[in-house]
């Protein structure tokens, strides 16, 4: 990947942790429904398939995510 694409993938992160983050602080989502969107795109890239490369990849994103999830980062828990 090449640091444009890392940049951007990091800025992309960040904006739609902050939107999640807003999203229960106002109420619109409660802190099950951001988790439960995080699992559904976990899922997504777990079940994904592809060449070995893409699969690998696909691999490394659902880690990501339920490393956000494990972390909390995308909810404000009390």
């Amino acid at each position: 990947m090449s640091t444009a694409s890392e940049h951007a993938g990091q800025a992309a992160l960040s904006i739609c942790e902050a939107l999640l983050l807003a999203m229960n602080d106002r109420g619109l989502l409660p802190e099950h429904e951001i988790v439960g969107l995080l699992r559904d795109a976990a899922a997504t890239h777990e079940n994904a398939t592809g060449t070995e490369l893409e699969t690998e990849t696909h691999r490394a994103v659902a880690d990501l995510i339920n490393a956000i999830i494990a972390g909390g980062n995308s909810v404000r828990r009390s």
